[in-house]
């Protein structure tokens, strides 16, 4: 381990992190990354176990129990308690209790072993500074030639990560199914997003393939419903399922016509239905992505939503080999839409759920965005941005804008670092790239 790092854990465990403590405490008594010092190791565990750190427990158990080897991490029985109480603490933002954790998973050392998802944490602890999870990552990769991701090497580990994204920017989609996977897998979070994709895709690929055996195929709605809060994504995920439509050939174009209700809904009666015809005929051979579509139907009074909603399932029906609608919005209010009108519930029974975003995902959002801008943030600029993230996550209310909320803060920080720079007189070019604790 660097010195970087070594420097980096004791500062934490100085600061008062109490699993920053653990983890120097194990270190030392281990004498794997740092020289051994097996007292003060015990003595340092000794006082985060002091603090309930339940891990901390655990290894001075193991330590009690098999004093004979080094290797306590290996030998140690993580306890039930302790590992919800680390996954508690990772779910809240501490990164020293998500990098225990993923590295336990990823050794299966006192729990299930489980690589995929351990090298994911400590990705994610990576790109928020962590160094003790860069280190990791890198001895996997040396280890055993893991694939991990942007090739993390031993030289310069905060610049990689501050500087090189993990995750792609989404641009035109692809042609090719398996890459519109890719595309949507490099996607920050939505978990159950991609699984349920995958399961679409996975389920229309079957079919196709009974139908070419002489086998009956079931029948089959590739219209959606995606629910979830603003900026969750549903619009980009969207143009992916049009790519992948595309790529299984159900559709010739997979593109992407998207409206809201001004989109469909005129202003005198009897002109909705050529408006809606008009988009819809736009959409033909790729996907009508409706957001916010329960706007349509606002009451008995509403004669003009329920022609639109009128028009689109009789074109839903005559261009059924033509038309995919996506239609989405916030989960109650898309799900009483739904249930309003029998011709949307049989036409939509695919449902999407889009998950809020966590405040460690949304700041990996953040950090994308300063790299596509060609920015660099410091560290004291990096702890702030979490701070400010953090605390707006946990006071959001149903209309918080998630990934929007992320890119108006990304243009706050960089106008205020404008502002900023507006009082030198001919900056250079790392002055220009530098984001610091003041822009934020």
């Amino acid at each position: 381990m660097n010195q970087e790092a070594v420097n980096q854990i004791f500062n934490a465990a100085q600061g008062g992190d109490w699993y920053a403590l653990a983890v120097y405490g194990i270190l030392l008594y281990e004498g794997t990354d740092l020289p051994q010092d097996a007292n003060n190791g015990i003595s340092y565990l000794q006082m985060a176990s002091n603090q309930n750190v339940l891990w901390a427990k655990d290894m001075l158990m193991c330590i009690q129990h098999v004093n004979s080897s080094p290797n306590v991490r290996q030998n140690a029985i993580v306890s039930t308690d302790a590992a919800n109480q680390l996954k508690s603490y990772a779910a809240q933002g501490n990164l020293w209790a998500k990098t225990i954790l993923a590295e336990a998973m990823y050794a299966g050392y006192g729990m299930p072993q489980d690589k995929s998802q351990a090298v994911q944490d400590l990705r994610m602890a990576t790109v928020h500074g962590n160094l003790w999870a860069a280190d990791i990552l890198s001895k996997i990769q040396r280890s055993s030639n893991a694939i991990v991701p942007n090739g993390v090497g031993n030289s310069s580990v905060w610049d990689q990560f501050r500087t090189k994204p993990k995750f792609s920017i989404p641009n035109q989609p692809t042609e090719t199914s398996k890459d519109c996977m890719s595309e949507l897998d490099s996607l920050i979070g939505l978990t159950r997003v991609k699984e349920e994709v995958r399961s679409l895709k996975n389920f229309v690929e079957v079919q196709q393939k009974r139908e070419r055996q002489g086998l009956k195929k079931a029948s089959v709605s590739y219209h959606c419903v995606f629910s979830g809060s603003p900026g969750t994504g549903k619009t980009t995920v969207a143009r992916i399922v049009a790519s992948i439509y595309k790529g299984l050939g159900l559709l010739k174009k997979g593109h992407l016509v998207e409206v809201q209700r001004a989109d469909l809904v005129a202003e005198y009666l009897g002109q909705t239905a050529p408006k809606v015809n008009a988009k819809i005929d736009e959409a033909l051979d790729g996907i009508l992505f409706i957001d916010e579509a329960y706007t349509l139907a606002q009451g008995k009074e509403d004669s003009f939503g329920q022609e639109a909603i009128d028009t689109l399932l009789k074109r839903m029906e005559d261009d059924r080999d033509r038309l995919v609608v996506i239609v989405a919005g916030y989960s109650n209010e898309i799900k009483t839409f739904i249930d309003s009108n029998p011709g949307l519930q049989s036409r939509f029974n695919r449902y999407i759920n889009f998950d809020d975003y966590t405040h460690m995902e949304l700041m990996e959002i953040l950090l994308l965005n300063f790299k596509k801008g060609e920015y660099h943030i410091t560290e004291d600029a990096h702890r702030k941005a979490f701070q400010v993230i953090y605390r707006e996550v946990q006071k959001k209310d149903a209309h918080f804008g998630n990934a929007r909320f992320v890119r108006n803060l990304f243009e706050k920080i960089i106008q205020r670092q404008a502002n900023r720079l507006s009082k030198v007189a001919n900056p250079s070019r790392s002055q220009l790239m530098e984001i610091t604790e003041e822009d934020i």
